[in-house]
């Protein structure tokens, strides 16, 4: 009696496709695109810095969480498209416009205009504290320097929303 071979393995899978060396996507850098995420970092940046490095209280925390919450995830959302690496991010990645848009329109604008309110409304209770002669420790300054800089960044996450949506509404695909 003949022996037979077993049966052959299945070949293993293909691995993952080979990565090219990390270089700067300087197109995605000279874009509005970029230059609006450039801002909206530095503005967002001085928003928690400035709410950060003084008291707060009260509704102060969700104005600093937005802020930051926000800020992380523009900064991962800059990086993945300088490195022109967001074809790596499951599901996201074949839909990387639309993610920006919904990020700036959804979260950027809506947790920033809500953390400028509350960081005015705070201002205005603080302010007078800010008359002359007033000695006691004043956040007035702080409250509203944070509240500028996060309605500037509410603008910026606006028009870069706007920028999206309208790339979008031209039936391009990509962010450049």
């Amino acid at each position: 009696m003949a022996r037979t071979a077993p049966p052959a393995a299945p070949p293993p899978p293909p691995g993952p496709p080979a990565r090219g060396s990390l270089s700067l996507h300087r197109a995605y850098l000279r874009s509005p695109l970029g230059l609006l995420r450039l801002g909206q970092l530095a503005l967002g940046a001085a928003f928690w810095v400035t709410v950060a490095a003084h008291k707060y209280e009260g509704a102060a925390h969700f104005a600093l969480f937005a802020a930051v919450l926000v800020w992380l995830l523009t900064l991962a959302l800059f990086g993945l498209s300088l490195l022109g690496r967001w074809a790596l991010v499951p599901w996201l990645g074949s839909r990387w416009l639309l993610t920006n848009l919904v990020h700036d329109l959804a979260l950027g604008v809506g947790l920033y205009a809500a953390a400028t309110g509350i960081m005015g409304y705070k201002a205005g209770r603080k302010s007078y504290c800010n008359l002359p002669g007033y000695s006691q420790h004043c956040l007035y300054s702080a409250y509203l320097g944070a509240s500028v800089c996060g309605g500037i960044a509410a603008c910026l996450y606006l028009f870069s929303g706007l920028y999206c949506l309208s790339r979008r509404c031209r039936d391009q695909r990509d962010i450049i």
